[in-house]
C-alpha cells in the first residue's frame, strides 16, 4: 500500500516505531566497514543488501509486537553528492544507489506489512556537511538546489515521504522543505541539538522550528529532534507554545556524550537502555503528539523497545 497522501502515523492510537543507530550499529556490533559513514555503500552487493535486511529485522518485530507500524527508512543518509563523491559514486550510479535503497524498504514492506503493522516508507536526506559541526552554511535556496536531485528521484519512486535527518541549521532544513514541496513529497524536518538544547549553529530549537515554519508556510508535516540524549534537550521543552506540538518524533542518542566527546570516541557508548527509556517517559507529557519513536547514535533494537514500552499507551 502507498501512504504518501495519508501517512498513518499521524492518526495512529500509539506512536510507530522506527529503527535506531543504523550505522553505529552495523560498525559496532557487525563489523563493517562503511566509508564515510555511508550505509547506502552496502547495496552494492547482496551481501551488504543481507547485512541491512537483518539490520531491519528486530524493528520490523517490535511493531508487531506492539501492534502499531514502522517508519520504515531508507539508508540513504549520506546519499547525496557530495559524500557520494568522496567514496566513488558519479551522480547516475548515486540516483540508482537511492532508488536501490527504496527498492530494498519495498522488499521488507512486501514481506512484513500487516493490517496491524503499516509500514511507511521514509526517504531520508542527510546533511550536505557534518552533522555535527558543519563547517559551511548554505542559503535556503542553495540548500533546495542542492538537495532537489535525491528528493525528485525518492519521488519517483514508492517511497512516501521524506525526512532530513540531523539537521544542525534551518537553512538547509528550508531548502529541504521547499525541494520536497515542489516534488510533491511529504516531508519531515528532524533537528539535532548540543549538550545546551541548542543547534550546532547556536540557535535555539524552538527558534529554528518557528523560523522552518515561518519561511515555509507550514509545510513541514512536523518536526523531530535526533542525534542528542534526552537529557541535552529536556529543559527546551518546558518552554511551551505551539512549536512544541510541531515535535512528533524522537530518535535520541544512547550516549550523553557531547557531540564533540563522540567523534573523539572509539569504542560506542552504549548507555543503558532501561534509564534511557526512563528519561524518555519523563518528556512524555510534554510531547502530547509524538508519532515516531526511534534511536540514534548508538541505539540499537534493545534502546528502541524500551523506550517504545516505557511511553504511554
Amino acid at each position: 500500500m502507498r501512504y504518501r497522501d495519508r501517512l498513518p502515523q499521524l492518526q495512529a492510537a500509539r506512536p510507530f516505531v522506527t529503527d535506531g543507530g543504523l550505522e553505529t550499529t552495523l560498525i559496532f556490533h557487525r563489523g563493517l566497514d562503511l566509508p564515510s559513514f555511508a550505509a547506502f555503500d552496502l547495496l552494492k552487493d547482496e551481501a551488504g543488501t543481507e547485512e541491512l535486511r537483518g539490520y531491519f529485522a528486530p524493528y520490523v518485530e517490535l511493531a508487531r509486537d506492539r501492534g502499531t507500524g514502522l517508519v520504515l527508512d531508507t539508508v540513504t543518509w549520506r546519499a547525496n553528492p557530495d559524500w557520494a563523491a568522496q567514496i566513488g559514486y558519479a551522480p547516475d550510479e548515486l540516483d540508482a544507489a537511492n532508488r536501490a535503497a527504496v527498492a530494498l524498504a519495498e522488499e521488507i514492506r512486501a514481506a512484513s506489512e500487516g493490517e496491524d503493522t503499516p509500514i511507511v516508507i521514509n526517504g531520508v536526506v542527510g546533511p550536505r556537511d557534518d552533522g555535527y559541526n558543519p563547517a559551511e552554511l548554505m542559503s535556503a535556496e542553495e540548500a533546495e538546489r542542492y538537495q532537489a536531485r535525491q528528493i525528485e528521484t525518492f519521488a519517483a519512486t514508492a517511497a512516501d515521504m521524506v525526512t532530513a535527518v540531523t539537521m544542525t541549521y534551518p537553512e538547509e532544513a528550508i531548502g529541504i522543505a521547499r525541494a520536497a514541496r515542489a516534488a510533491g513529497m511529504p516531508v519531515v524536518i528532524s533537528f539535532t541539538v548540543e549538550t545546551d538544547g541548542r543547534l550546532p549553529n547556536g540557535q535555539p530549537l524552538t527558534e529554528a522550528v518557528e523560523q522552518v515554519d515561518a519561511e515555509t508556510g507550514g509545510e513541514v508535516t512536523y518536526f523531530m529532534i535526533n542525534c542528542a540524549h534526552p537529557t541535552h534537550f529536556e529543559d527546551v521543552l518546558d518552554e511551551d507554545g505551539p512549536w512544541r506540538d510541531r515535535i512528533r518524533g524522537l530518535r535520541a542518542n544512547a550516549s550523553a556524550k557531547s557531540h564533540a566527546e563522540l567523534d573523539e570516541a572509539e569504542e560506542l557508548d552504549e548507555g543503558d537502555p532501561g534509564e534511557l527509556a526512563t528519561q524518555h517517559r519523563a518528556l512524555a507529557p510534554r510531547l502530547p503528539e509524538v508519532a515516531v519513536l526511534g534511536g540514534c547514535c548508538g541505539t540499537d533494537a534493545r534502546h528502541v523497545r524500551a523506550v517504545c514500552d516505557a511511553w504511554p499507551a
